[in-house]
C-alpha cells in the first residue's frame, strides 16, 4: 500500500471470519469494498442516504446522509483527527462510541464535539483539533 490509510486499488474486499473455539470457521460476516479510491465504506444491502458534501480543515469529503463525522473521514482515507495538548500526538477514532473523547473536533465553531457521535450534514465545517481546543471559531 502506498499511503497509510489509503486504499492503493480501486476495489478493496477484506472479509472477516470468526473462529469457534473448536476452530471451525463461521461465514464471511463483513465485506467491505471500495467503491472509489480511497472509499472503504460497507456494502450491505442496505441503502445510502443521499451525498453530502462537508469540509475538513478546508478540504472536500463526501459522505452519506445518516453517516456520523468520524464514519465519513474513515470511509475518505482521514486517520488523524486531533493532536495532544501537551505533546502534540496524533490522535484519531478509537472506540468509536462515544466514550473515549481521542476523536474531539470542532464543528461549525463548537470545539471539543465528538465526530462519532455527530451527524453529517450538508455544508458542515469541520476542523481538526491541535492541542488544547478554542471555545469558537472566528467567522
Amino acid at each position: 500500500m502506498g499511503n497509510v490509510g489509503r486504499v492503493s486499488e480501486s476495489i478493496l474486499r477484506t472479509v472477516c471470519h470468526h473462529r469457534s473455539r473448536k476452530g471451525a470457521r463461521s461465514p464471511p460476516t463483513m465485506v467491505f469494498v471500495a467503491h472509489e479510491e480511497g472509499d472503504l465504506r460497507y456494502d450491505g444491502h442496505g441503502r445510502a442516504g443521499r451525498r453530502l458534501t462537508f469540509t475538513f480543515d478546508g478540504s472536500q469529503v463526501e459522505a452519506y446522509e445518516g453517516e456520523t463525522v468520524a464514519a465519513a473521514l474513515l470511509a475518505a482515507g482521514q486517520r488523524q483527527l486531533r493532536t495532544t495538548e501537551r505533546r502534540a500526538e496524533p490522535r484519531g477514532l478509537f472506540c468509536n462510541m462515544g466514550i473515549c473523547f481521542e476523536c474531539l473536533v470542532t464543528i461549525d465553531g463548537r470545539a471539543n464535539q465528538r465526530a462519532c457521535r455527530a451527524a453529517v450534514a450538508d455544508g458542515m465545517r469541520v476542523v481538526s483539533q491541535q492541542g488544547p481546543a478554542t471555545k469558537e471559531l472566528p467567522s
